[in-house]
């Protein structure tokens, strides 16, 4: 069970990953998605240190 929520938030954080990237790509990318994205990237990144 332990693994696969640790797989889980590994997929999530690259997931968010790829969105970052897209948003920070963007002709004028939108800082408040970008921080929000950050936000959750390092929430996820907590979580994942933790176990």
């Amino acid at each position: 069970m332990e693994s696969s929520h640790i797989s889980a938030l590994e997929t999530k954080h690259a997931g968010i990953e790829a969105q970052l990237r897209e948003e920070q790509n963007r002709p004028a990318p939108d800082t408040a998605t970008i921080q929000a994205l950050k936000k959750k990237k390092l929430r996820i990144k907590e979580e994942l240190s933790a176990h």
